[in-house]
């Protein structure tokens, strides 16, 4: 089965139908918060290497998930598109397993959500990827034009902040790597939020109110305090230890290749030669024989070997604390934790 091409005609088949039935009253769940879902499930699902069938469910999942918008209004709006989803991959005689798990990861979005499967917090998480994102702000604002031409009414400021931290506190990412990615800007999208409802006061005030508090503060510090208040925040060293930690992981696997293609080349060279000059006077010069033998036999060994080095060992992706405690782990070679939790890994590298 070509996943490829069926993703791309659904693709096609969902642009179409939402442009065909555009309702203007949709600024949030249109067209554009679709594509931007399906990029995000791509992102995510790329990222845990899922193999083709599986991101095929998630991206057809992710192309049909808010379909149902263009149906009717937004209740109930999941199993209208998992039913168009079905729908549309029968008719591309898709296996039935691959309908159940698509129509799973769609009904999975609804709220609250309730993932059961790795295809399914991918697709959960791609859904909201905009609370842990700079866009937060724009999405939210289209969200509540949305809501008041849907709802016939208008709804303020106040109010409408006040719903929206509620449900962004409640909610949280289910993958880790959302949780690592997108969790510390969520949490500024929501300081941001928490201080619009603060009460306004006089801004120069305020700035002066400050001011004199980080003087008194500084002047009552030690020394060595104050030297620490100048260090930037580590992310930026973290970024480049693991960057160079990479580059020279890589140089290392490069130089092996290289020593081993110079000794299969090498031997390649004199097993050749050996073979074209001395074959043909192995009969009158019998006394070449036996280390002509042993010269063919170190060099093909020599090649064998040198073909064993450039093989690659995969890792099994986890380590322990005894790894750790006797010094026989790499903890920024991805190769040692890559199958491994956030919480495993942080404690490791704590």
């Amino acid at each position: 089965m070509n996943y490829v091409a069926l993703i791309a005609q659904a693709a096609d088949y969902v642009r179409q139908y939402m442009r065909e039935h555009n309702n203007p009253g949709l600024f949030y769940h249109n067209l554009i918060h679709t594509e931007n879902v399906v990029a995000a499930s791509s992102q995510i699902a790329n990222h845990y290497q899922l193999d083709d069938e599986d991101f095929f469910v998630v991206q057809m999942a992710a192309w049909f998930h808010d379909i149902g918008y263009c149906t009717g209004g937004a209740s109930n709006h999941e199993q209208r598109g998992a039913d168009m989803a079905e729908v549309f991959l029968k008719e591309k005689n898709v296996e039935g397993k691959l309908i159940i798990a698509i129509r799973s990861c769609i009904l999975a979005t609804r709220m609250p959500q309730h993932p059961e499967n790795l295809s399914e917090q991918i697709l959960c998480d791609a859904d909201l990827f905009h609370f842990g994102t700079k866009e937060f702000n724009e999405r939210n604002k289209l969200l509540r034009k949305e809501a008041e031409a849907t709802g016939h009414k208008e709804i303020s400021k106040e109010d409408w902040r006040k719903s929206s931290v509620g449900f962004i506190q409640e909610h949280h990412y289910w993958t880790d790597y959302c949780q690592l990615l997108l969790n510390e800007k969520k949490k500024a999208n929501i300081n941001k939020l928490l201080q619009k409802e603060q009460p306004k006061t006089d801004p120069l005030a305020a700035l002066i109110h400050k001011y004199e508090e980080e003087e008194q503060a500084s002047e009552s510090a030690p020394l060595h305090v104050k030297k620490k208040k100048k260090k930037k925040r580590p992310a930026r060293g973290i970024e480049t230890v693991f960057k160079i930690s990479s580059g020279a992981n890589q140089r290392l696997s490069t130089q092996a290749d290289n020593k081993a293609h110079i000794m299969i080349q090498v031997n390649s060279i004199i097993i050749s030669v050996v073979i074209s000059l001395l074959l043909r006077r192995l009969d009158e010069n019998r006394n070449l024989q036996i280390p002509s033998i042993m010269l063919i036999s170190v060099n093909l060994i020599t090649i064998i070997f040198s073909v064993l080095a450039t093989r690659p060992r995969i890792p099994n992706g986890t380590f322990n604390q005894a790894d750790i405690d006797d010094k026989k782990v790499n903890l920024l070679f991805f190769g040692n934790f890559y199958k491994m939790s956030l919480e495993d890994y942080a404690s490791g590298m704590l």
